[in-house]
């Protein structure tokens, strides 16, 4: 199994949406980088810390599953749409997606706490300039911000 770090504004599409959802695609990411990890490498029951961005402060609000793997993102298609792509058609996807659902919404585990805690010191989210939507996080790390957030694996 995987672990990944997926971020989302706030005011865009919180962790509380996704539980009233139930489910939803994970549409609109146009970073290659992170389009490769979500298309070859995110599989079905990989875990997600939900990260909020661009909120004061920043923090990981819960965890999501991989529900669907890696296929092509529609909204690439919609010439309407936000996040249209000319380059991207149905014969020849440029951009994928994957689908999750929440597993338990977390107490706030901030940005700056991570930072200070030494057993999160490679972790990709606090590296300098590091600016990816989608990040591979280790069962380590995503197991000391469990533990940051007072929850065990046992508990999702």
């Amino acid at each position: 199994m995987n672990h990944w770090l997926m971020k989302s504004e706030l005011d865009v599409y919180p962790y509380a949406q996704l539980v009233a959802d139930g489910k939803t695609h994970w549409d609109g990411v146009r970073n290659y980088q992170a389009r490769n990890m979500m298309r070859d490498l995110m599989k079905e029951g990989d875990l997600v810390l939900f990260y909020h961005s661009n909120t004061k402060p920043p923090h990981v609000a819960g965890v999501a599953r991989i529900v669907r793997e890696g296929y092509p993102d529609f909204t690439s298609w919609d010439a309407d749409g936000k996040y249209f792509d000319e380059k991207s058609t149905p014969e020849s996807p440029r951009w994928f997606m994957v689908d999750i659902e929440p597993v338990r919404e977390l107490p706030m585990v901030d940005l700056q706490s991570m930072k200070e805690n030494p057993n999160l010191e490679g972790m990709p989210l606090l590296r300098r300039g590091q600016r990816l939507s989608v990040q591979p996080v280790s069962s380590e790390e995503f197991d000391e911000v469990l533990r940051m957030a007072g929850v065990g694996r046992s508990d999702l």
